[in-house]
């Protein structure tokens, strides 16, 4: 029988020591799919319940072996589902191969169904090498490239091969003009700088008295050279969120994460260095690296595009993180561990200590960090870790420590929402015999996790660890972006894009087993936290033995309390005289409690106008106020300030009669000048209890006035204050109006 195209390009991939293809079927690879029939399934075919989910997996397999990954998909709207995958690998710099049908030629430019002009579609996310097959004698040119490319430049590549080209016999390329014959395989390389720059390199570290270590993914295979790196310089070593697992967490001179889901010491670290060592990272955010004028700093990139970004180095070393910290070491001078690197260590251990703390704070149910941080001591040593955007990367970032063989990682660039449990589909596919963990929220589980779970179901048994499991934060909340809407601008929780559907769980059912390895005795901890004042009762949750089936935990994460804005479950209110008469008292003419001001006769519930109340005439709003707080913290909080050590925040007080209503905001100081002089004069005067009448009079105003920002957040506070005011002239809990 002749080997028609398809079968080819099946064959071309197990040269290539492919043996896992993540995909999804359709008739624009019906040419495809009869091969891999024809090939006993080699390389074995791995169905998801959608392409996006099959680029994922992709992305997971080629994140956690170092091979690339593979996924394929049928023309049209196959390919086009593959495409938030498939960014997610070419930001993340994880090497990727698509396959993808398309229409029979003959067909193509007739506007036939499901056309699509893939080469224009895909012209981006596989810029380095996209190709049309549409002869046999490109194979194995078109193959080999791709599979070259997308493992030499960590990037994604794609080959589409139209539906009728998937049929034609195979030909190989001849001898003959403009035919391009190929070859397999690509030899490892380390690209290494020119001694005279790391010459310089070596001058600019030596002469530095606080060094500051950034790593990132790149540094992952220099581990042991970063850690000699570190105690040669008498350095602290901070993480990028994709270099989490580049160097574990229980060393002493390690800050832990950077950025906005970091850590205050990696954030001091930054604050206080004279000079900067990166390593094999493009972390973004410049704003959490020193000022720009404060240190020395050199890069150490493989790849010659990213080096000079993020920071003004003095010296960008261009090669392999490893090779060329092997060749930078021997001229570095060891430094004596001083003051500087005894305050990173002490910084560091009591960061984790306050991690503690805050995971031992009560909530109703449970606090979704006393889930992570004592899920932490459970996980095995040798665990395969992914978070999912969203709160659940929050936690990841900073209460999962990371040691031994362990690795983790998320959406690093793109941070999609949806791969945590793709992603961990593909590594048990890399690692079968290595137990793995998806934390996730409900909106990243409700998006794609809920189907994938299918997937486990469908393959689990093949694998020889079958461990693979699903934490879910069940907060009915989009909680990520509802936090930044309240940090960053001033702007309360939008139920109507907020609000996720689903059922709390109310009531913790113990499950008394824990992890085990394959010879079935229990690993580490039995889940509680460390000794000392803040332990809390064990973890009810444990995770599942070896020989369960795919299992999920969810958690419910309660609302943060920052305020009489935030809603809380009925039956459960904070009475006026908590946290909110702290903040009274400090304040000129507040009443102490909900005293109802004179001629009022108040109904005990459900009371939301004016004629539920006796007297003559509605209460008004006789005056509003603003003041500015600067607040201290222990940690650093989400409050939008770079300040980590306090917060500003801008409480609004709302009068009628002898009544205060409270709001406040987290934001700039200039929130209480827009408060003082625009809103102020639109809400007073106005009915006390006619609180949406309000929000529209404030919104309409100040609809075109500019400084957006600003105007958001003192909306929010006065909003909040109104509320807070009406539920005492009321005398109902706030929640019973909201």
């Amino acid at each position: 029988m002749s080997t028609k195209v398809s079968d080819y390009i099946l064959q071309r991939l197990r040269e290539w020591d492919v043996e896992h293809v993540f995909a999804y079927a359709g008739d624009g690879i019906n040419g495809l799919l009869a091969a891999w029939e024809r090939a006993d399934n080699k390389p074995k075919f791995v169905q998801a319940r959608h392409e996006e989910m099959a680029a994922f997996q992709a992305v997971g397999y080629a994140e956690f072996s170092g091979r690339v990954g593979v996924c394929a998909a049928t023309s049209g709207p196959g390919a086009i589902h593959l495409l938030n995958g498939l960014y997610d690998a070419k930001l993340d710099h994880v090497p990727v191969v698509a396959i993808v049908g398309q229409t029979n030629r003959s067909a193509m430019g007739g506007s036939y169904q499901q056309e699509v002009d893939l080469l224009s579609l895909y012209k981006d996310v596989a810029s380095d090498f996209c190709e049309m097959v549409t002869v046999p004698e490109q194979l194995p040119n078109a193959i080999d490239r791709a599979m070259r490319t997308a493992y030499g430049r960590r990037t994604v590549t794609a080959v589409i091969v139209p539906a009728d080209v998937q049929e034609l016999d195979y030909s190989p390329p001849t001898h003959d003009f403009k035919m391009v014959p190929s070859s397999l395989g690509i030899a490892s390389y380390a690209p290494v700088p020119m001694e005279d720059d790391l010459a310089r390199a070596a001058d600019v570290l030596n002469a530095g008295e606080k060094v500051a270590i950034l790593i990132g993914q790149g540094a992952r295979r220099a581990r042991a050279e970063v850690e000699q790196a570190a105690e040669m310089l008498s350095a602290g070593v901070a993480k990028a969120l994709l270099g989490k697992d580049a160097l574990p967490d229980d060393l002493p001179y390690v800050t832990g994460a950077i950025g906005l889901l970091g850590t205050r010491p990696s954030y001091e670290l930054m604050r206080d260095c004279d000079t900067l060592l990166v390593i094999g990272s493009s972390f973004p955010y410049t704003q959490f690296m020193p000022e720009l004028d404060q240190a020395r700093a050199v890069q150490i990139d493989i790849d010659p595009h990213m080096v000079g970004m993020r920071y003004p180095f003095e010296v960008n070393l261009v090669g392999d993180a490893r090779a060329t910290l092997q060749r930078l070491l021997p001229q570095l001078k060891p430094k004596k561990h001083g003051e500087w690197r005894k305050k990173i260590a002490k910084d560091a251990a009591r960061w984790w200590e306050v991690m503690e703390r805050r995971a031992a704070v009560e909530a109703e149910p449970i606090n979704p960090e006393y889930v992570v941080h004592a899920l932490d001591p459970l996980l095995p040593d040798d665990v395969i870790l992914a978070a999912d955007s969203g709160s659940a990367a929050n936690w990841y970032a900073r209460h999962l420590r990371m040691r031994g063989t362990m690795r983790g990682s998320l959406s690093g660039t793109l941070a999609t929402m949806g791969p945590g449990v793709p992603y961990v589909i593909g590594a048990k596919f890399a690692h079968p015999g290595r137990p793995a963990l998806a934390l996730v929220g409900d909106g990243a589980m409700q998006m794609n996790g809920m189907a994938e779970l299918i997937t486990a179901a469908k393959y689990w048994q093949e694998w020889r660890d079958p461990r693979l499991i699903v934490a879910v934060l069940n907060n009915q909340d989009l909680n990520q972006v509802t936090w930044e809407m309240r940090a960053m601008s001033g702007a309360p929780q939008f139920l109507a894009s907020q609000a996720l559907p689903g059922r709390a769980l109310r009531r913790l059912r113990p499950v008394h087993r824990t992890w085990r390895h394959p010879g079935g005795e229990a690993r580490r901890g039995s889940g509680r936290l460390a000794s000392g004042a803040h332990r809390r009762p064990a973890l009810r949750y444990r995770l599942p033995h070896r020989s369960g089936r795919p299992a999920d935990s969810a958690a419910r994460r309660p609302r943060p309390d920052r305020g009489s804005g935030h809603r809380r479950p009925q039956g459960r209110q904070r009475p006026h005289g908590g946290r909110q008469a702290g903040l009274e008292s400090k304040g000129p003419g507040v009443s102490p409690g909900p005293q109802a001001p004179p001629g009022l006769t108040v109904r005990p519930k459900n009371a939301g106008s004016a004629a539920h109340l006796g007297g003559s005439s509605e209460p008004v709003v006789d005056s509003v106020e603003a003041s500015v707080y600067r607040v201290p913290t222990d940690a650093p909080e989400g409050d939008g300030t770079l300040a980590w050590d306090s917060a500003t925040m801008v409480v609004a007080r709302v009068h009628s009669g002898g009544t205060t209503g409270l709001g406040h905001t987290y934001g700039a100081a200039a929130t209480a000048q827009v408060i003082d002089e625009q809103l102020a004069d639109i809400v007073t005067g106005r009915c006390a209890l006619d609180v949406p009448g309000a929000n529209e009079a404030m919104s309409r105003s100040v609809r075109n006035a500019g400084r957006p920002g600003l105007i958001a957040g003192g909306l929010s506070a006065v909003d909040i204050a109104l509320w807070d005011l009406k539920a005492r002239l009321l005398q109902v809990p706030l929640a019973g109006l909201l």
